[in-house]
């Protein structure tokens, strides 16, 4: 059995594009409201700057992961986020173990 697969991601959207950029993320939540194999998808704001959004993913796995961001509809909405993302996205693996929402 593989091990289940989660990161955060920290997302620095253009100077005053936060709230676009958080909206396409949220967009991505709610489609994967119908993937059995995404655990969980949350999306944060920072408190102290309207252009920092955290993604927190658990996955039954890596190649589950892997195989969303071969979704046509997932490639259109990174498409659409790309250009207001400021440099590259910070994320951390991680190994969830358990707990709610798992």
């Amino acid at each position: 059995m593989s091990a289940p697969f989660g990161m955060h991601v920290r997302f620095t959207a253009q100077p005053g594009h936060g709230d676009a950029l958080a909206a396409i993320l949220l967009e991505a939540a709610a489609a994967l409201g119908a993937v059995e194999a995404c655990r969980l998808y949350v999306v944060s704001r920072s408190p102290d700057d309207p252009d920092t959004i955290w993604v927190t993913e658990a996955w039954t796995d890596a190649d589950a992961h892997a195989a969303s961001l071969q979704d046509e509809a997932t490639k259109a909405a990174i498409a659409r986020a790309m250009p207001l993302i400021a440099g590259r996205p910070e994320a951390t693996r991680l190994l969830p173990a358990g707990g709610k929402g798992l």
